[in-house]
């Protein structure tokens, strides 16, 4: 079973992701984001350790960016939480934010097609979490559309694989 978990910020999509997973006695939790060494702001981090403190402690937790190598490497059911700081981090490390994006933009989906591939192939339940960022006002800034366009892209790829996507509003799922 494949699943895509969407919606917007504090909708309730980590927890109802988690929630999907509760009764699996094997996960391993994929934290896709800035690499462990990374400081990260106070906000940030306050929700990076609320996340950590609702894992059962039998989750083994992964934290890189390296999604695919991820995925491939994990026993069991796997929960990626989530698609969009992935998104972040691969922008990040190609130095995408001000460089041309048809010069950075094949590496990136290249990298999606392997995740997407490993997501597919893997034998035990994925949960991926997603931000559904598509619904609102074009963003002013440069970087704020590049996000939204690659986020849609990078969502749209993930579900194609996925045999069940939930939108989260309010804490409440709905089937898509």
């Amino acid at each position: 079973m494949k699943v895509l978990v969407t919606g917007g910020v504090r909708s309730g999509k980590s927890f109802h992701a988690e929630s999907l997973l509760v009764a699996a006695p094997r996960v391993t939790y994929v934290a896709p984001g800035p690499e462990p060494d990374v400081d990260l702001d106070p906000e940030w981090a306050a929700r990076v350790a609320i996340h950590r403190a609702r894992r059962p402690d039998h989750w083994d937790t992964i934290e890189t960016h390296d999604l695919a190598a991820a995925v491939r490497g994990a026993d069991g059911a796997v929960l990626i939480d989530c698609l969009g700081t992935w998104l972040t981090s691969v922008i990040d490390e190609l130095d995408g934010w001000d460089q041309v994006r048809d010069d950075w933009e094949p590496v990136l989906l290249d990298r999606l097609a392997d995740t997407v591939e490993a997501i597919a192939e893997h034998d035990g339940t994925v949960v991926a979490v997603t931000n559904e960022v598509g619904m609102s006002v074009v963003p002013e800034h440069r970087s704020g559309r590049v996000f939204r366009d690659l986020l849609g892209i990078v969502n749209q790829r993930v579900a194609q694989e996925c045999d069940d996507v939930l939108l989260v509003v309010a804490g409440r799922a709905l089937r898509l």
